[in-house]
């Protein structure tokens, strides 16, 4: 609790205040990320080789971006700092102690930015659902690779609506905003990746399935390049009563 305590209030001083309601659930991640570690390898392994082989097909490689780079546990930051001249990393909140271990490693050429990247402020507003259009105007941009974000833009938007109901808001938000990503990626002029996990089942202490639940809102992927499973919480961490696996997939 003290380590958390201490995350959160220097992530708290770098943060602008529009962003400092998500500070508790970056630190939460932060947290069970340690607690579930051998867990997880695997699935952040995955990730990290997902991005690589997308990452290799880009020509030149001046300037790459992460969308979603949160704990820089499934991103692979060194052989991308290597790789291109400027890497960009964007999310939400850039934890206080990711920022403390990237200024460690001495990376002169990564960038941190912190930036809604749901849409949903667009579609509140009416106005088109483009919340990847600001990458057009990055200079020299040849890779993106979204990490493991997708499901959490559609999971923050759901919240989102239940705490805080607006007429202003369509009953298919999440869907919309799902697939403005999905869209928005895909229409980039620049190599891309996409990692995301797709669903979850909930498994009883038998082995039972209970419940398996959509994360893509309905939205329809292509088929993806690898698949696998990822253990986010293991007997124990929610209940010993049952685990919970995602299923995830990668697409480039």
């Amino acid at each position: 609790m003290i380590l958390e305590a201490l995350n959160y209030a220097a992530t708290w001083k770098v943060t602008t205040p529009p962003h400092r309601p998500f500070i508790r659930s970056s630190i939460d991640l932060w947290s069970r990320a340690r607690r579930c570690k051998a867990q997880w390898a695997e699935h952040e392994e995955n990730t990290r080789r997902a991005i690589l082989a997308a990452a290799s097909a880009a020509s030149p490689r001046r300037t790459a971006v992460i969308l979603g780079s949160g704990l820089l546990r499934d991103v692979p930051i060194r052989p991308l700092a290597a790789a291109f001249d400027t890497v960009v990393l964007i999310d939400l909140v850039h934890v206080a102690s990711v920022r403390a271990w990237l200024a460690a490693q001495g990376l002169k050429n990564i960038r941190l930015i912190e930036r809604d990247l749901s849409g949903y402020d667009l579609l509140h507003a009416g106005r088109p659902v483009e919340p990847l259009d600001f990458l057009r105007r990055v200079p020299y941009l040849d890779f993106v690779a979204s990490a493991n974000l997708l499901s959490q833009i559609g999971r923050g938007v759901k919240r989102r609506m239940k705490l805080q109901p607006d007429a202003a808001m369509p009953e298919d938000a999440v869907s919309r905003l799902i697939h403005a990503h999905v869209e928005g990626l895909a229409q980039l002029p620049a190599k891309t990746c996409l990692v995301t996990d797709t669903s979850f089942d909930l498994i009883d202490r038998n082995g039972v399935l209970r419940e398996s639940t959509d994360l893509m809102a309905g939205v329809k992927l292509p088929p993806q390049k690898a698949e696998w499973r990822w253990p986010v919480a293991p007997p124990g961490e929610e209940s010993r009563d049952y685990r919970i696996e995602h299923h995830v997939g990668a697409w480039f």
